[in-house]
């Protein structure tokens, strides 16, 4: 079986950083395309980015389009999400995911961790 376990989350003043991790087992890391998302309370999960299996290639959400940066190493297979000037309304719970496909799409996202929680103070 695949499992996913996200590390790095906490709390960070607003215009702060953070580091999120991912590690991956069970399966060949490298086949997989590997996407980030995050909810918030009352919310519905929502996208954040996808890097494709070779690391290549990136897509992102309007939201976070330059702020954060997605990346992998296939030789530790981990993912990891640098999330630099980080806003109150990026608190949520990220969540990293592994699927077939490099599409936004959650439904098309077949294994997922636990989540890290990740809050941003004003």
């Amino acid at each position: 079986q695949v499992q996913l376990v996200e590390s790095g989350g906490g709390l960070v003043q607003a215009g702060g950083s953070l580091r999120l991790s991912c590690a991956a087992s069970g399966r060949t890391f490298s086949s997989y395309v590997m996407g980030w998302f995050r909810q918030a309370p009352g919310k519905e999960r929502e996208f954040v980015a996808a890097v494709s299996s070779s690391g290549r290639s990136t897509i992102y959400a309007d939201s976070v389009k330059g702020r954060f940066t997605i990346s992998r190493d296939n030789a530790k297979n981990t993912v990891r999400l640098q999330m630099n000037s980080l806003k109150p309304e990026d608190t949520a719970v990220y969540s990293c995911a592994a699927g077939r496909s490099m599409v936004i799409t959650t439904s098309l996202y077949n294994y997922w961790g636990q989540g890290t929680q990740v809050t941003v103070s004003s």
